[in-house]
């Protein structure tokens, strides 16, 4: 028999949704009822919600107030307890989870982002960074680096000159990108980094081969792994649109449209695969993915099936 693979984020951050609605309302049959009927839905949802069973017997080990804070609800704010409990769940529980390790580093960062949340930071040459919905960076600024750690998500930066000439450099997990005087996005994903350039270059360096840089100049974008760099492509139209609150994409396969959505929404949002053949054109308001979902439903042969407001899945019709 093969081994059941490991619940993937969504599904971590979806058990963790459900153990907040139903410590908000124990005694509610309908929320218990919808809780029963997602456990049978997937035996990943099963996998996900004993790891948060484990994990509520083992936060007592955490620093003085993390776990009390995560199993509350942090005195009401859900984001906040949704990012601890998902970021634990992430690093597998309390048992085997250091306070070194990349969620906690994640959760620890100078600068953090929930879901749906955007950011702008001043830094202290005069740059400026934004950060995407649910993201975080450190900023260290040294005699001779001026240095960003983007620990997860996504983030734009506009470089600043600096009276003390220090190269500005962005780290992922992957590897790092050193800025030539520019404007651009880095994007951390699973074992992967984007860097897309909107004005003049940067140097991607992957953190197994650093003395191999390569160029990106404006109008490109590409991928890189902690071995190697991808190809250079044209850059995609709209890459920055989330600055401005939108999500702007030109015949998109509909799973890919879902999954850019979901980023941008607590919960879980799924796609169908057998809705692989449809496509999506268009300009779209991040801050009402539920109106969003409702247009498609009135546009495109599927619909939203809402199981609850943090479980939503697009079906066919």
């Amino acid at each position: 028999m093969g081994s059941i693979a490991q619940p993937s984020l969504a599904v971590l951050q979806a058990a963790a949704n459900w153990h907040l609605d139903l410590q908000a309302a124990p005694q509610c049959a309908a929320t218990g009822e919808a809780h029963r009927r997602w456990l049978e839905a997937d035996a990943a949802h099963r996998q996900a919600w004993s790891r948060m069973e484990r994990l509520q017997g083992k936060l007592g080990g955490l620093p003085n107030g993390v776990a009390p804070a995560a199993l509350r609800g942090v005195n009401g704010r859900r984001r906040d307890s949704l990012k601890l409990l998902g970021l634990l769940l992430l690093g597998g529980g309390a048992a085997g989870l250091g306070w070194q390790s990349a969620p906690m580093r994640s959760l620890r960062a100078d600068e953090c982002t929930a879901v749906g949340e955007r950011r702008s930071l001043r830094l202290e040459d005069g740059g400026q960074v934004r950060l995407n919905s649910d993201s975080s960076l450190d900023i260290s600024y040294g005699e001779r680096l001026r240095e960003l750690h983007l620990r997860r998500g996504e983030i734009h930066v506009q470089t600043a000159k600096d009276a003390q000439d220090r190269p500005f450099v962005v780290h992922t997990e992957q590897g790092s990108i050193r800025a030539l005087g520019t404007r651009f996005l880095v994007r951390q994903d699973g074992e992967r980094t984007q860097v897309r350039v909107l004005q003049h270059a940067v140097e991607v360096r992957p953190l197994d081969a650093p003395d191999q840089p390569l160029r990106v100049e404006a109008g490109q974008q590409l991928w890189y792994s902690a071995t190697a760099c991808g190809a250079v492509e044209p850059l995609e139209a709209h890459a920055d649109a989330w600055l401005r609150g939108m999500l702007v994409v030109s015949d998109w396969p509909l799973p890919r449209f879902i999954d850019e959505l979901a980023r941008y929404r607590p919960g879980m949002l799924s796609c169908d695969p057998a809705l692989a053949g449809l496509h999506i054109s268009g300009a779209f308001q991040l801050a009402d993915s539920d109106a969003v979902l409702d247009n498609l439903s009135g546009t495109l042969p599927l619909r939203v099936r809402r199981m609850t407001r943090y479980w939503v899945r697009i079906e066919p019709a």
